[in-house]
């Protein structure tokens, strides 16, 4: 790994419905500093607006399962329950920070903890919707999922805003915009603050030279 720009590792979480993936787009498109989004493996079938490779690694569950026995993820879960499986592939978060690449990871709670275990200085940020009956609304506005979708994603919500506590940023999303410039002056203050750590480590080593 690069010791003049080291990668670092962000985690970006948010309950279904609270427009963390259209957060997490515009963040990578705008913010000036080197992120790039680490791409999913899952075992849901591929739709048909789906680009493997971009969106999601689609592997099947044989596949998925070997992986898991050979301990590949970094972190994995069943999502909502209907048996599709998704994770985190460690050689593809590892290759990024070894490039000095600022590697974002738009998981779960669930997930998040795992990777916080194994990555203390991770930079953590949990995008809240404000309250459950303001997620509810986003979720009806939708008109995408039907009644018994709603509940089991407001259930899990409800888990999730729980545990938020676990993450070390929350940001409300009211707008898009200010979400993600809220989320690219955290990450900036944590560029600094790596600046000037590497100074102080610079200023030390010559005192000690001198």
């Amino acid at each position: 790994m690069s010791q003049e720009k080291p990668g670092k590792l962000v985690i970006i979480s948010g309950p279904s419905g609270v427009g963390k993936s259209t957060v997490v787009s515009k963040l990578i498109a705008s913010c000036s500093l080197p992120l790039k989004l680490s791409i999913s493996a899952t075992t849901r079938p591929v739709r048909a607006d789906d680009r493997p490779g971009e969106n999601y690694i689609f592997l099947d569950d044989a596949d998925f399962k070997r992986r898991v026995e050979n301990n590949e993820f970094l972190e994995y879960v069943e999502v909502f329950g209907i048996g599709h499986w998704y994770g985190t592939l460690r050689q593809q978060v590892a290759d990024g920070l070894d490039a000095g690449d600022w590697i974002v990871l738009e998981i779960d709670v669930e997930g998040a903890a795992k990777v916080m275990k194994n990555y203390p200085g991770v930079i953590s940020i949990f995008i809240h919707p404000g309250s459950i009956e303001e997620l509810e609304k986003r979720l009806r506005g939708r008109g995408t999922n039907d009644e018994e979708s709603i509940a089991k994603r407001l259930a899990v919500a409800r888990d999730e805003l729980d545990a938020s506590s676990i993450y070390e940023h929350l940001v409300q999303n009211k707008t898009v915009d200010q979400t993600v410039n809220d989320i690219c002056d955290i990450l900036k203050k944590s560029a600094e603050q790596v600046a000037d750590g590497r100074e102080e480590n610079r200023s030390q080593q010559n005192s000690r030279l001198d």
